[in-house]
C-alpha cells in the first residue's frame, strides 16, 4: 500500500505494501442503527464466503478499559479524551485493521475517525488539527453514511435503551435536561456529518427507513465493491 491509501503519513515505521482485503465503514449519528446494518451484513457476507471482521470505537485492548473509565468520571480535559480517542483508533489501525486487510478479510467498521473528528469539533477543537491528527487513518474503499433525521433518532432510543450523557453532549451543557440536549448536540453532529459527506466522499443511505430496507441498499453497494474480491472460502460453497 501507497502511502496515498492513508490520510497522511501513515505509519512511516511500518511499511505497508499490499492490503487484498476491502475496509467498509459505517458511519452515522446515535441511534441511527450502525450496530445492528454492523451485524447483519457480517451475517451476510460470511454466507457469502467472506471472510469478515468487525471493529469498532473503544475496542483496543490496550484502551478499552481506560476510555471506559474516563467516560464514567468526566474529569479529563477535551484535548486529553480526543488524544485517548485517537489512541484507541490508532492502535486498532495497527493491530486489528492492517492484519485483517493483509489476511484478506472484509473489515466493517461500526463508526471510524469521522465519528471522533464530528465529536471533537463540536466541542470545540480546530477541524485542521483534527484532520492532521488522523493522518495515520487508512483511506476506507467504502464509507456508507446512515443518516436519519433528529427527531427519528430520539423517538427510537427513548423506547428502546434510552438517552444517555455522552450521546446528549451534557458535557457541553447545551440544556438542563437530556431531551432538549440530544436535540441540540445530534443536530450539530449531522450537520458535521453531511459536510465530511461532502469531503470524504461518503454514499449517504436513508436510515430512516424499515431495518430491512436499510440493509437491501446496504448490500447493493457493497456488491459493487466486492464485484471482484475473490471469496476467501469460495471452494467450500461448491
Amino acid at each position: 500500500m501507497s502511502d496515498s491509501q492513508f490520510y497522511g503519513a501513515g505509519f512511516p515505521y511500518r511499511p505497508i505494501e499490499d492490503l487484498p482485503g476491502k475496509l467498509i465503514v459505517l458511519e452515522g449519528s446515535d441511534g441511527v442503527g450502525r450496530s445492528t446494518q454492523t451485524q447483519l451484513l457480517r451475517r451476510w457476507l460470511e454466507d457469502e464466503g467472506f471472510a469478515v471482521s468487525d471493529t469498532g470505537l473503544k475496542r483496543s485492548d490496550m484502551t478499552q478499559q481506560g476510555l471506559e473509565e474516563a467516560r464514567k468520571g468526566h474529569t479529563l480535559s477535551r484535548i486529553t479524551m480526543s488524544l485517548f480517542y485517537a489512541t484507541d483508533f490508532a492502535d486498532r489501525i495497527e493491530n486489528q485493521i492492517i492484519p485483517a486487510l493483509q489476511a484478506g478479510f472484509v473489515v466493517l467498521s461500526d463508526r471510524y475517525f469521522y465519528s471522533i473528528m464530528a465529536r471533537d469539533v463540536v466541542r470545540g477543537a480546530d477541524a485542521d488539527w483534527a484532520r492532521k491528527l488522523y493522518g495515520f487513518a487508512l483511506r476506507p474503499d467504502l464509507v456508507l453514511y446512515l443518516k436519519a433525521n433528529v427527531s427519528d433518532l430520539v423517538t427510537r432510543l427513548i423506547h428502546g435503551r434510552g438517552l444517555n450523557y455522552w450521546e446528549a453532549g451534557m458535557d457541553l451543557r447545551p440544556s438542563d435536561n437530556l431531551f432538549d440536549s440530544f436535540l441540540d448536540y445530534q443536530a450539530k453532529l449531522i450537520a458535521l456529518f453531511d459536510q465530511l459527506a461532502q469531503e470524504y466522499g461518503f454514499v449517504t443511505v436513508d436510515a430512516g427507513r424499515p431495518v430491512m430496507d436499510v440493509f437491501e441498499d446496504l448490500q447493493g453497494h457493497i456488491r459493487a465493491l466486492l464485484e471482484d474480491q475473490q471469496p476467501i472460502f469460495e471452494e467450500d460453497f461448491k
